[in-house]
């Protein structure tokens, strides 16, 4: 006889906020001051089996034993490149598995964290738009892979970006608390500055960062200067045409003041690397201050999109530069371990999948 009664996980520790901490303390009818010392032990410490933390009431030990549970992703795969790029792919309870990478730079090592599993975007030149979107990630699983890379790294990690699998505004209630977590003096610290949204364009997520004072930056992956290309690539555009997003942009940079916006721009070869196309995106951001990441196009398996040669990308960029506007040309790194978005889990699907069949 099978039984209809399902059993529901308890909430992870590490997806709560300082109020949720002070709501379980209310409930355990103990004293708020215990929410300060789980914060510290949970996101200073690491610390998330709670009969670990030290001087807490019996009644909030008990409490939390039947209320909250742990979240320890498994790493499947962990590689590192030779240029200190440091790929994991890593799987959730539910057995649904997500890429996070460690990026060094100079003086400083970020992150880049996955929002979801899978991305329903459908960017055309992103590996992780070909399998679709499966679902989104909980705060709590993305708290997890700021903690598990925080354990493997023998390097503090400075920055974060949200950049991985996923568009982050398809996911903003769980991206938005991820965000005041890390940001929170009192949850994992990182300087707001320090932590990077990346949309593709979703034009009412960006005002409802406005709209919340969401503490984070804002990076718009554009890469295109006409809607007739950008809604080719990135189908989204055509909901959202380049002139709304960039309308938004231009909110969002009155709201934070001064800050920039960083604009990302993945050059694919004859499509959108011309001269025209960067005089375009000269008169597009005029004005704004932003800051442009140009990143030529990394080819993965299957796709048709080339990579410009360098003398295009060379060419691209000064004539920004020339125009006065701050532009990177980002230099792919991690390529040995199939550290591009989608690539790391990719692979390794398709070696089960050869494992499976002989």
């Amino acid at each position: 006889m099978h039984s209809n009664i399902t059993t529901k996980t308890p909430p992870a520790l590490i997806g709560m906020d300082h109020a949720d901490l002070l709501h379980l303390c209310q409930q355990a009818e103990v004293k708020s001051v215990h929410a300060k010392q789980l914060n510290a032990w949970v996101f200073r410490h690491g610390i998330t089996d709670t009969r670990q933390i030290p001087d807490l009431p019996h009644a909030l030990y008990d409490y939390l034993d039947g209320h909250v549970g742990q979240l320890k992703p498994e790493c499947m795969a962990n590689r590192m490149a030779e240029d200190g790029t440091h790929k994991m792919l890593l799987r959730m309870p539910d057995g649904k598995e997500v890429e996070t990478v460690l990026i060094p730079g100079p003086k400083r090592l970020t992150q880049c964290i996955s929002t979801q599993v899978g991305c329903a975007v459908g960017c055309q030149f992103c590996l992780t738009a070909t399998a679709g979107l499966t679902r989104n990630l909980s705060a709590a699983e993305m708290v997890s892979q700021v903690m598990t890379a925080r354990d493997i790294s023998d390097q503090e990690i400075r920055n974060l970006v949200l950049m991985g699998m996923g568009e982050p505004l398809h996911n903003y209630e769980e991206v938005a608390k991820f965000v005041r977590i890390v940001t929170d003096p009192l949850g994992l610290a990182f300087s707001p500055h320090r932590v990077t949204l990346s949309t593709s364009g979703l034009v009412p997520g960006i005002y409802r960062m406005i709209e919340d004072e969401l503490p984070c930056n804002l990076a718009v992956s554009l890469n295109a200067t006409t809607d007739d290309v950008r809604s080719q690539i990135i189908p989204i555009n055509a909901k959202y045409p380049i002139a709304e997003l960039m309308t938004a942009v231009r909110e969002y940079i009155k709201f934070k003041d001064k800050n920039r916006v960083l604009i990302e721009y993945v050059m694919l070869g004859g499509i959108n690397d011309s001269s025209e196309d960067a005089r375009r995106l000269i008169t597009l951001l005029d004005g704004l201050g932003c800051t442009i990441n140009l990143l030529p196009f990394n080819p993965f398996s299957g796709t048709t999109f080339q990579r410009p040669d360098d003398a295009t990308v060379s060419a691209f960029r000064s004539i920004l530069v020339n125009a006065g506007m701050v532009t990177v040309v980002r230099k792919s790194k991690g390529d040995e371990i199939s550290a591009a978005c989608g690539q790391l889990k990719t692979e390794v699907t398709a070696r089960r999948s050869k494992a499976s069949f002989g």
